[in-house]
């Protein structure tokens, strides 16, 4: 068996025991969106490489090998905001496939969702080296600038019509 077989190469990838470029990966988030009555609560980036100076989720990371996206929103937000939520707070919002516009198949996420209304603890910034404020805001008055993707989201939420399931970043949507 060759030692690549299993691994992800660059395209995203994980070739097959034949050789053939074997299934595609896609890269797995989870989101937390921490409500408050009509307020979501909001951190803007810092010293990530990615989005600094963006508004995003309080609560968000990938999800790492062996967790599930449920262990995974209740671990970020533990980790980025120092409160603990039950799974059975964790609301589904919407799931989002998205990708760069170059579609580079490295870059293909599926990101979740959850809206949450109750966690025990009061929530702060935990990663100071990666979070610069960290602010509640009316889903009627976002900041700017928003992380792109999950702009579209806090928008469908302001507007009160969330899909299941969102694209970002495709040419064109597909059995619109």
């Amino acid at each position: 068996m060759s030692p690549d077989v299993g691994r992800e190469d660059a395209g995203g990838y994980v070739p097959a025991a034949d050789g053939s470029p074997g299934r595609f990966q896609v890269v797995p988030a989870a989101y937390v969106l921490l409500r408050r009555g009509d307020e979501v609560l909001l951190q803007r980036r810092q010293n990530t490489g990615y989005m600094d100076g963006h508004w995003a989720a309080a609560a968000a990371g990938h999800v790492e090998q062996g967790e599930s996206v449920l262990a995974a929103a209740r671990r970020e937000a533990r980790e980025e905001l120092g409160i603990e939520v039950a799974t059975t707070d964790l609301e589904p919002l919407t799931v989002m496939h998205r990708t760069r516009p170059d579609g580079g198949p490295v870059e293909q996420r599926v990101d979740f969702f959850f809206r949450c209304r109750t966690w025990s603890g009061e929530p702060v910034i935990e990663e100071r080296e990666k979070a610069a404020d960290l602010r509640w805001f009316a889903l009627s008055d976002l900041p700017g600038p928003l992380v792109p993707h999950e702009a579209v989201v806090l928008d469908a939420l302001a507007r009160g019509v969330v899909p299941p399931v969102t694209t970002y970043g495709f040419e064109a949507p597909e059995d619109t």
